[in-house]
């Protein structure tokens, strides 16, 4: 990136970096099967071959029956010959079909290696913000459930439609010399079934992209749902709650039922067109009367009678295999505007923060929308050693600006430093670091307690992940279960809210990075355990720079410093005593509060 491409992605970013709309024509299907293409273009030319050989038994017994029922007497050697080309041909089938079958296979296990990893590395360098915005359903649609679609287009559809197009070209190329006029009969239940498929396949592509729609909308509902669940059956809205996944699913039915009504009649003809009976039908009455007219050998009507249904049947299976087609291509779609999403914006030649751990914020403004502002400029510095408090109403901009410090987006005008480097200039992997965060709402991962704890120290010793815990006041917890530190989250280690919170207090204590932010970190701790848990955090401030917002002012009436935010602006700032002397929006904020504890 040039030093202007990077001062235009300064100049303004949006809260989230939504993907680009899906085009017309999908331009990562390519793309995506470009690191297994040689081995499926050898798959499709060995199917291609396998379906040649598909066809040569039948061709076999056709002229078995001619050699046998040639008008001069029986041609033995050219009866052996056919039968035995019949048997080297179903041997070479079954060899080539394997083969292919085992190159594609091998080449879709490879391409969703890749894809994982590809999505993988890109989601993490996608900026934090985007994942607030945008379904977990949907970034595990196009994770796993399009990459499971793809499977079934490059292992299976990919070697259907090869097979479905060179079995009945060789079957028609054969009896075209046989008579070309009663293999131009045997096409009639192909074109009749074709202009019928081409009917009830109309507007496909609209109406597969609104089918993976609506699959999408039921995914997300169902995740939405099951987070959650506890707080739904703690109020009692459990009816409630299941209307969004109701919506969607009535949604889905109706769609798929009127899809499938409007293509049923087509669907039908075209099924009736291309089977086996009609097929056999439209030869045997052609043949017939060309053998009563002299017009062709009543031996010439054989190979028609045995391949003409193998034509429409083959065709058929391809009509089937159009709609995995269109659904590989809309899930290529979907990973390809995933894989799209603008990364974080890294610098050119990244610097490295200074070692103090001092935060400034000068002339900081950010939009959401690009239109309006959720921070107007805020100047605020934060020095290391001091804990600093943001406070303020719902919506007044409070975790939006403690975000902007680990660079969860990019600010709209301003600057953020760190140990004096603009984090916009600091590589991401030294950023995070730089500042550790708990936030209100905290995730532990299903492995054990050990390892959630030294998430952002994987080197560090029992000793030392011991010694977080005691300062987080979750140790005596950790120790009570079935198997201690080792205990699996979601196993063995089922914790409650302010577990989870302590638990999360441990890891960023052990990753010791020179800056912490705290969202409401002890929000879920109990009365008893929520002194110990602040004096931990006090503690931890020598040296090292703490922002935290509160909602529960008590909590921060210790600090250094606090800020108080109004709509997206600096309104006061101070300690506690200072902040009530001036007996403005703080002190307000404060007999609220305390009028609250009284009652």
């Amino acid at each position: 990136m040039t030093g202007a491409a990077l001062a235009d992605t300064r100049e303004g970013t949006p809260d989230t970096l939504p993907a680009p709309e899906t085009p017309a024509k999908p331009p990562g299907l390519g793309e995506l099967i470009a690191p297994i293409r040689g081995r499926l273009t050898a798959a499709i030319l060995a199917q291609s071959a396998a379906a040649v050989c598909s066809m040569i038994p039948f061709i076999a017994v056709a002229e078995l029956a001619r050699a046998l029922l040639a008008p001069g007497g029986p041609d033995e050697g050219r009866a052996w010959t056919a039968a035995w080309t019949a048997v080297g041909a179903l041997v070479a089938r079954l060899v080539l079909y394997a083969a292919a079958g085992v190159l594609t296979h091998h080449a879709d296990a490879d391409l969703q290696l890749d894809l994982r990893r590809r999505l993988a590395r890109h989601l993490g360098r996608v900026p934090l913000g985007w994942f607030t915005d945008n379904s977990s359903g949907e970034v595990k649609k196009a994770a796993a459930d399009d990459i499971s679609t793809l499977h079934h287009l490059v292992a299976h559809t990919a070697l259907e439609v090869t097979a479905a197009l060179v079995a009945p070209l060789t079957a028609l190329v054969y009896l075209l010399t046989v008579d070309w006029r009663l293999a131009l009969i045997a096409l009639l239940p192909l074109l009749l079934g074709a202009f019928f498929l081409k009917q009830a396949m109309s507007g496909g592509e609209e109406v597969t992209a609104r089918f993976f729609g609506s699959m999408g909308a039921v995914n997300a509902a169902v995740v939405e749902l099951v987070h959650g669940i506890a707080v739904i059956k703690a109020y009692g809205r459990t009816s409630r709650a299941h209307r969004a996944y109701d919506d969607a699913a009535d949604d889905f039915s109706v769609f798929f039922r009127d899809w499938i009504m409007s293509t049923t009649r087509a669907s039908t003809s075209a099924a009736l067109a291309l089977s086996g009976p009609t097929a056999l039908l439209v030869a045997t009455a052609a043949g017939t009367l060309f053998v009563t007219q002299g017009w062709a050998g009543a031996v010439d009507l054989v190979p028609f009678v045995l391949l003409g249904p193998a034509i429409t049947g083959s065709v058929m299976g391809l009509a089937q295999s159009g709609h995995a087609v269109q659904g590989g291509l809309q899930s290529a779609r979907q990973i390809h505007a995933l894989l799209a999403v603008p990364p974080l914006p890294e610098a050119p030649a990244p610097q490295a923060p200074g070692e103090d751990g001092k935060v400034e914020l000068e002339g900081l403004s950010f939009s959401y929308n690009g239109a309006t502002e959720v921070l107007s400029d805020i100047d605020l510095t934060l020095r290391p050693g001091t804990v600093t408090a943001l406070v303020g109403a719902s919506g007044s901009g409070k975790s939006t600006l403690a975000r902007l410090v680990p660079r969860f987006w990019d600010t709209t005008a301003g600057t953020v430093r760190i140990g004096g480097t603009d984090v916009r200039d600091i590589a991401p992997g030294d950023l995070y670091r730089q500042v550790s965060f708990v936030f209100q709402d905290p995730h532990l991962l299903r492995t054990t307690v050990r390892d959630n704890i030294r998430l952002g120290q994987p080197d560090a010793d029992d000793t030392a992940v011991e010694t977080a815990a005691r300062d987080a006041h979750i140790h005596d917890r950790i120790t009570a279960l079935p198997r201690g530190y080792d205990s699996v989250i979601g196993e063995d280690a089922v914790l409650s809210g302010g577990e989870s919170q302590r638990l999360s207090v441990a890891r960023a204590l052990l990753a010791d990075a020179p800056v912490l932010v705290l969202d409401e970190a002890t929000s879920f701790a109990d009365p008893e355990s929520e002194a110990a848990v602040q004096q931990a955090l006090s503690a931890l401030a020598a040296g090292r720079t703490l922002l935290v917002i509160a909602h529960r002012l008590a909590t921060v009436r210790d600090a250094d410093r606090i800020v108080v935010l109004d709509g997206g602006r600096i309104v006061e700032q101070g300690t506690h005593t200072e902040l009530l002397d001036l007996d403005g929006r703080y002190a307000h904020m404060w007999a609220l509060q305390q009028k609250g504890v009284a009652r």
